[in-house]
């Protein structure tokens, strides 16, 4: 055998054993005496979960849209905290609904002129699958925000509108207004979304025949209409001079009772206003209207035995929109997070938090992940921040505690956990003259965390939030995607635009 080939034969030998000894030290495991500890076989349980989670990847029957108005990540890691330490736990380890759902990504939520995002440029986005303006209402950003002459040619048609066309069922249901800017995308086309009744425009809006928010739902007829109605709101469909149940006049000067006109459209539908009127709607209803409150619902924390839960609404909505056998799209949005936020106060932020997850709890209970797919997000984030270094489960609404003692700032003066980046709970002077709050005060359902920047309302915030999803296309949720592709989610499991 020639020299060469003697040389190429040993080369060969000495990389087969070499590649032989890789393998087995690839494949060997070693050991590691950290495997019986719980931390470690939770992990490998979480791995296995983890693995058995196939793509769904086939068309959905029915879509639900979550958008918690608000519910920044922060929001999120503090309410799951507190929702712990209220079932008696540290609070830490505890694990919100939301967040046991397969597929999530984050969201970019930036309007087209806006850095920092509002709820109607957000929300319109995700349902109509282009980004907008600030203020404007399911339109293109070729609308002028307050200038109706804008809108015609401009608007976007929304999943919803799309869904009823293809004779499936729609619903929202919120526990901020229903014309608030958030619903009133998924029915509305408006240059504003402060038009939530006629008297909120200007004259020259109207004789250029734009119509307000609460009239285009009324008058939403794409399909069979809207089917399922859920939320607050009762003085944008009522005349100044009529006095609602619950003793609160109307704020429509053009006389029209759109709750009366929407009973005319459907004399077989069911308009409740309250929980009793609620807990009597028929399970073979086809047309509901709720209207709850004059305004905004109650926050969770206050909410009596009046009104119903998000949560009961929520289930009641798929109840009946499920009647469909075509299926159904419904939003469902939790108002009052921001509300809570804009008023700096974090406690009744966390408490609707929660509330919110229960819906999507309630969701998940009445679904099939093979049938529905289940979307739950925010449409911008808030300046709520965790500072300090607090000790393993401190009342996450409570003063901050390191090593078991209260922590102080340079002037020695107390501080909470949560704070905000601005708004009213700020103080005037700085420093030593900070006030020093304590655990009385700070534990309180109406304590106003304190904030870096006096604002009368504390501002959004331009972070990303999350998505989290299951069911049809879900797993098409993947890394840092823009706010208007969760339409296009829809889209791709609905088949609306094929």
């Amino acid at each position: 055998m020639p020299v060469k080939s003697k040389k190429l034969l040993l080369v060969s030998g000495i990389l087969t054993a070499l590649a032989g000894c890789s393998s087995q030290s690839q494949t060997a495991g070693v050991s590691a005496p950290q495997k019986d500890d719980v931390w470690f076989k939770q992990a490998q349980e979480n791995i296995a979960k983890a693995k058995a989670n196939l793509p769904i990847d086939k068309p959905a029957k029915n879509v639900i849209l979550f958008v918690g108005d608000g519910m920044s990540v922060g929001t999120i890691t503090a309410a799951r905290i507190f929702e712990g330490q209220r079932r008696g736990l540290m609070g830490e380890e505890y694990r919100l609904s939301m967040e046991s759902m397969p597929n999530m990504a984050l969201s970019k939520t930036y309007n087209t002129n806006a850095q920092t995002p509002d709820s109607a440029g957000t929300a319109s986005a995700m349902v109509t699958g282009v980004k907008t303006k600030q203020g404007v209402i399911s339109v293109d950003d070729n609308v002028q925000r307050g200038f109706c002459n804008t809108v015609k040619g401009n608007e976007a048609k929304t999943a919803w509108e799309m869904a009823a066309e293809k004779g499936m069922s729609v619903g929202v249901v919120s526990s901020a207004r229903i014309t608030h800017a958030t619903p009133a995308t998924s029915y509305a086309h408006s240059a504003d979304r402060d038009w939530e009744n006629d008297a909120t425009m200007p004259n020259i809006a109207k004789n250029q025949g734009c119509v307000d928010i609460a009239q285009q739902l009324i008058n939403f007829n794409e399909g069979n209409g809207m089917d399922v109605v859920f939320g607050g709101g009762r003085r944008e469909f009522l005349p100044v001079d009529v006095v609602d149940p619950e003793g609160k006049k109307g704020k429509r000067k053009d006389g029209q009772n759109l709750i009366e006109k929407w009973q005319a459209q459907h004399p077989d539908g069911q308009y409740v206003y309250d929980q009793k009127g609620f807990e009597s709607i028929p399970a073979d209803a086809k047309k509901v209207f709720g209207l709850f409150e004059s305004s905004h619902m109650q926050y969770e924390a206050d909410r009596k035995g009046d009104e119903p839960s998000l949560a009961e609404m929520t289930a009641k909505a798929i109840d009946l929109l499920a009647q469909n056998k075509d299926g159904y799209v419904l939003m469902v949005e939790a108002g009052r997070i921001d509300h809570a936020h804009h008023e700096g106060n974090a406690a009744r932020a966390l408490w609707d938090t929660v509330a919110y997850d229960d819906a999507i709890k309630a969701a998940l209970d009445k679904t099939n992940p093979e049938d529905t797919l289940i979307i739950v997000t925010a449409d911008h984030a808030h300046t709520l921040i965790s500072n300090g270094y607090a000790d393993r489960g401190n009342p996450i609404l409570g003063l901050s505690k390191s090593n078991g003692k209260l922590s102080v700032d340079a002037y020695g003066r107390n501080y909470t956990t949560l704070n905000y980046g601005n708004g009213p709970g700020a103080v005037a002077t700085g420093g030593a003259d900070r006030p020093n709050p304590t655990e009385e005060e700070v534990m309180n359902i109406d304590y106003l965390q304190q904030s870096m920047i006096k604002l009368d309302s504390e501002t959004h915030s331009g972070e990303d939030v999350a998505i989290f999803a299951r069911g049809p296309q879900a797993y098409l949720f993947q890394g840092a995607v823009e706010q208007n592709y969760i339409f296009h989610v829809m889209n791709e499991a609905l088949g609306l635009t094929k």
